[in-house]
């Protein structure tokens, strides 16, 4: 489980980018945020990708 800042840094990181490639080898803490509801991981591309949601944004406290 990772602690409430390591969520908030991952977080800020994706929500800079229109779509943020998940970082090597960090898939499960991209799923992690995902089972969360924080995150939407695209894996139609071999790359996968990822978005922040309206509750990752609320979660960084941000309107």
């Amino acid at each position: 489980m990772m602690e409430r800042s390591e969520i908030i840094s991952l977080l800020e990181v994706i929500n800079q980018q229109v779509s943020s490639s998940v970082l090597g080898g960090m898939e499960e803490e991209y799923e992690e945020l995902e089972s969360m509801g924080l995150i939407k991981i695209n894996r139609d591309s071999v790359q996968w990708s990822s978005a922040i949601t309206p509750a990752g944004i609320a979660y960084l406290g941000h309107d």
